[in-house]
């Protein structure tokens, strides 16, 4: 078995040596498995690519990428599952706050599940300003997608090959891979993992993100449920407000005419309008929708399921 670790750097010089050494000593204690070490230079500014050069020139099990500039963490993963060769895959954050010696415990559990994702179970960071919103946004993300976890924003998880190679990433992605995942019908697990105080560095991370969340979350669960359908988000929504619109023109028509009453100067006659307007824009945003997932899915040749196991084909 073959392990591939990536992992995203932006501006950790302080912690890329430790991190590295930490690394080399787990991976190089678990028998019978090969392993290589992705590292994504993030568009650092400051000596980490430097460090990673180093690194590399004395350790042929790593493949250092360098970024022309800081595109941010889930491209910085797509990036290293794009070089990657093992069976295995684990992601990891750079700041050594999750601990390599994890890592076995991933792998072993691995073997049950096609995706098994780290827990933070008592996490070293602030209540107000980390703890407690990403709590909130665990519960929510849980709900909204229905693949329940504790932890969707830990980086440390390990992924079987062939959940990576069937995904694309983008925006702030990386944190809902085990939503978009179970579109394929992947087994997930979770497992306790360390969380470690940051000793050195600065957090990349802030409240600033999570309006991305947010509309990530959203992205997410239209994939999940309407990604092949989307006339059947945008339809029925259309269709009550065309519905709720004709009602209020046609109780206003009947006021018009069989009591002689002036509507036009009516609040009413312009919700009505407006309710008829956009039902008929969301139906025709749910068409155009639907020729567009067409072409994206023929031009690709991208089939709208995905095959497990084929059994019984020794004689056709």
């Amino acid at each position: 078995m073959r392990i591939s670790v990536v992992i995203p750097l932006y501006n950790e010089e302080e912690n890329v040596i430790p991190l590295h050494e930490q690394l080399s000593e787990v991976l190089t204690s678990m028998v019978d498995k090969t392993y290589e070490i992705i590292y994504v230079d993030d568009g650092s500014t400051d000596n980490t690519l430097s460090r990673l050069q180093d690194i590399q020139t004395n350790d042929k099990d790593v493949v250092v990428l360098s970024l022309r500039r800081n595109f941010g963490q889930t491209a910085a993963f797509a990036a290293g599952f794009d070089f990657v060769r093992g069976d295995i895959i684990v992601t990891m954050d750079g700041d050594l706050q999750n601990d390599p010696h994890d890592i076995p415990k991933l792998i072993e559990t691995i073997k049950d599940y096609d995706l098994v994702s780290g827990w933070r179970k008592n996490r070293k960071d602030p209540f107000f300003s980390r703890r407690l919103p990403s709590m909130i946004a665990n519960w929510i993300i849980s709900r909204v997608t229905g693949v329940r976890l504790h932890d969707y924003g830990c980086s440390l998880k390990a992924y079987k090959r062939d959940v990576i190679k069937n995904l694309n990433l983008y925006g702030e992605m990386h944190r809902f891979i085990p939503a978009v995942a179970s579109w394929y019908g992947v087994r997930v697990g979770e497992v306790e993992t360390t969380h470690r105080a940051r000793m050195r560095g600065k957090s990349k991370y802030g409240l600033s993100r999570t309006m991305k969340v947010v509309l990530d979350l959203i992205t997410v669960k239209f994939l999940q449920s309407f990604s092949t359908k989307p006339i059947q988000f945008f339809g029925p929504m259309g269709l009550l407000s065309v519905f709720l619109g004709f009602i209020i023109s046609t109780y206003l028509a009947f006021r018009k005419f069989f009591f002689i009453e002036d509507i036009g100067g009516r609040p009413l006659l312009l919700l009505g309008a407006l309710l008829i307007i956009v039902g008929i824009q969301l139906i025709g945003m749910g068409l155009i929708s639907e020729i567009l997932v067409r072409i994206y899915h023929e031009s690709q040749r991208k089939p709208i399921y995905v095959i497990k196991k084929i059994l019984g084909t020794e004689n056709r």
